[in-house]
């Protein structure tokens, strides 16, 4: 007879027939005179040996007993086809929905329809605090919630984790769900973050997103732990009915004779090191090849630094200000947030216009009372960089306003997605785009788009 077990992180399999010892993902483990294969391909492994007729004593999960499982949620329509979706994909896969669109929901109506326990894992705390919130209003009477991370390790039937604590423990709890959920799952791609599925048996698992390719390719190996997406929707496919119409304006800035002056020059520097040195950026990397370059290469580090300095002129231009003061007045009656690639312009704009900054200098306890009352009312304006991104919960705003920021398409979309859910006088939201004239950023932004 053919036993499975859990073991650290790996699925223990003793007495494997030859058919089942060839696979090319399990291994002889001469130590035990067993064979072994990671816990992430337990369902494949089970379900050869069922497949094939072979008796089979399965002791792999030791999952607690949980309670009757029920949600209140009444899905939209969108939200059930996501969910069908997985559910006919064997419970494996991807949803990748807009930011705003209820992709939380989708996975609460997946942990009652199985009525399994399940390990939801999350990369901020915030995230942490807000799953932890909602599990508890919806199955809070049948369960105790979980809580890894944040000061409290505490494992339930039901669990929240961030990324880095179920990194740490994943081989302990490898064999107590019968589901995980990742939520924002592009994270799952990290090298170390993967060993949280490689190392986890659980047959069900749900990756949520807004944007899952990675420009490294590293969705390619979410794919195999997690499952390939099985449902996609972007905001254009929800808005006007569940989420906002909205509208994407560009706003065109000049430098400054100084500015330009300087960027020219640091611009210069750059693009002779790289004719001289014969290297040509045609992807990542050798963006990379050139940083590693500068390691050794004084000259390739000057470069760097040169391009560097060229970016920051070119993001921080002194007419974006001007800019930014025009939509502020445009729009006095309109919740406003306005995001930069950069904490030194936040803090003036902050200054500026009496504007609260959210930064990662700031506190949790501060971000929090400034969310609030933005939420409340009490601010009509924020301004922030990077931070509110992803993995906050952003009150509902009509305008954003990108001074700066990345290539990144994630990016792009979850900034978007910041006022993107429906309005009460189901009025249209606006992005404003501001780009420096005849600069590199005239590239990022089509890149990011």
């Amino acid at each position: 007879m053919v036993t499975l077990r859990y073991d650290e992180g790996t699925i223990r399999i003793e007495d494997a027939p030859t058919d089942v010892a060839r696979l090319s993902f399990v291994e002889s483990d001469p130590r035990s005179k067993t064979h072994r294969a990671a816990a992430y391909r337990y369902p494949f492994v089970r379900r050869i040996c069922v497949d094939r007729g072979l008796p089979l004593d399965d002791r792999v999960l030791r999952t607690a007993d949980i309670g009757d499982l029920r949600t209140e949620y009444d899905l939209r329509g969108y939200q059930t086809e996501a969910l069908d979706a997985w559910r006919d994909a064997n419970d494996r896969g991807v949803i990748e929905l807009p930011t705003g669109s209820g992709k939380t929901v989708v996975a609460i109506g997946a942990i009652a329809a199985l009525d399994v326990p399940t390990l939801v894992v999350v990369p901020t705390i915030d995230l942490l605090e807000q799953w932890h919130t909602e599990l508890d209003a919806e199955f809070g009477e049948a369960t105790a919630i979980g809580r890894l991370g944040g000061g409290t390790q505490r494992v339930e039937a039901i669990t929240v984790s961030t990324y880095d604590s179920a990194y740490l423990r994943a081989d302990e709890l490898g064999d107590r769900f019968g589901l995980v959920i990742f939520d924002e799952v592009h994270h799952l791609g990290g090298e170390g973050y993967r060993d949280i599925a490689r190392l986890m048996a659980a047959p069900a698992r749900l990756g949520l997103t807004a944007t899952f390719e990675r420009p490294d390719g590293a969705h390619g190996a979410i794919e195999e732990l997690v499952g390939e997406v099985v449902y996609r929707l972007s905001a254009d496919d929800l808005a006007g009915e569940h989420l906002a119409d909205y509208d994407i304006k560009r706003i065109e800035v000049d430098l400054t004779a100084d500015e330009r002056e300087t960027y020219e020059a640091h611009q210069e520097t750059f693009t002779d090191y790289l004719a001289q040195s014969g290297i040509q950026l045609r992807s990542g990397s050798d963006y990379q090849e050139l940083v590693k370059r500068s390691g050794t290469d004084p000259k390739a580090r000057e470069a760097l630094l040169a391009k560097q300095r060229a970016r920051e002129v070119m993001m921080n231009a002194e007419r974006k200000i001007g800019a930014l003061a025009d939509v502020l007045d445009r729009h006095r009656g309109d919740r406003i947030i306005v995001f930069t690639a950069y904490t030194d312009l936040v803090y003036e704009l902050a200054s500026k216009f009496l504007i609260p900054p959210i930064t990662n200098e700031t506190g949790a306890e501060e971000r929090r009372e400034i969310l609030d009352r933005f939420r409340r009312g009490d601010y009509s304006r924020v301004v922030a960089a990077n931070v509110l991104d992803e993995g906050v919960d952003v009150p509902d705003a009509s305008v954003a306003v990108v001074l700066s920021g990345s290539g990144s398409e994630r990016e792009f979309t979850q900034r978007l997605g910041r006022v993107l859910r429906p309005k009460a006088d189901n009025g249209r939201a606006i992005l404003y785009e501001v780009v420096t004239n005849e600069t590199a950023e005239e590239r990022v932004s089509r890149r990011r788009r």
